[in-house]
């Protein structure tokens, strides 16, 4: 079973929402947590209880434990650990890129089950060539597990690079995204969904054909950031059930107390409903 058969038999049980474990200053001070190890491992057990029964897909933004150095590493390790013994599918949001042995050290880090860090997948750039992104794509194939590559991100200063286009006038992004397709036609030519998906800002005004992906689409800025389900219906008209908005700052909000937070998620949700798989 691949990830994303994976991804979309849990949307048919939560719905299509992914919900990110943002644990930043300011939310640690509106929940009345200390900006401090402690807070970030009270601010994480408190999202595991919220969510991890409640959505299809949660993603722990590591740059948030990353800042604690080694302890704020064992919180992130605890997290993941406990949302997938819940049974909750894990993004880890690293966003990492290098090449050669570089890139199969993150590889590692993030898809190989005997890692501490060992998550369902992993969100990663391709800006130094999408082949250099093949370490983590052969550990994905070979575990099952997910790789979500940016490609058009809703960032302003992205669209100078991601909006150039090639002789055949096809946008960096567009690239990008044929590429992920290529590499799911070894599962979509099979019918079925494929282990790689995109990254994709849902508030993008002209995003990227996405019609073939044959993988799972995130869709960050939906919620706080302005974009709606009529957005993510646009972005992806033929394959809804692939598309999966991505929200945090609207949900988070809402806490610390859980009940809150569970109530925000379903709200979210309700409006993201799963598609069976037939």
């Amino acid at each position: 079973m691949t990830f994303g058969e994976k991804l979309v038999d849990a949307s048919a049980v939560h719905g299509r929402l992914c919900v990110g474990i943002d644990p930043h200053d300011s939310l640690l001070a509106a929940w009345g947590l200390p900006t401090s190890v402690e807070g970030l491992r009270e601010f994480s057990r408190i999202c595991v209880e919220a969510v991890s029964d409640t959505v299809a897909l949660v993603k722990p933004q590591v740059a948030f434990y990353e800042r604690f150095g080694s302890a704020g590493f064992a919180v992130l390790e605890e997290t993941i650990a406990e949302l997938r013994a819940r049974g909750c599918l894990v993004l880890a949001d690293a966003k990492r890129g290098d090449i050669g042995s570089t890139m199969a050290g993150y590889a590692t880090a993030w898809l190989d089950p005997d890692s501490p860090l060992a998550s369902d997948a992993v969100t990663v750039s391709p800006y130094l060539g999408f082949h250099s992104l093949d370490p983590v794509l052969e550990l994905a194939e070979r575990y099952a597990k997910g790789v979500f590559v940016l490609a058009a991100t809703s960032n302003p200063e992205a669209r100078q690079l991601q909006d150039q286009r090639d002789a055949h006038g096809r946008s960096i992004s567009q690239q990008i995204v044929d590429q992920v397709a290529a590499a799911n036609r070894v599962h979509t030519d099979r019918g079925d969904i494929g282990n790689i998906g995109v990254v994709v800002g849902a508030t993008l005004e002209h995003p990227p054909e996405l019609a073939e992906i044959g993988g799972p689409i995130l869709l960050p800025g939906v919620g706080a950031q302005g974009a709606t389900a009529r957005d993510v219906s646009l972005i992806a008209p033929d394959n809804q059930f692939l598309a999966f908005p991505n929200v945090s700052r609207a949900i988070l909000s809402h806490g610390p107390e859980i009940g809150d937070l569970r109530r925000s998620v379903a709200d979210n949700a309700a409006g993201y409903p799963g598609f069976p798989r037939s």
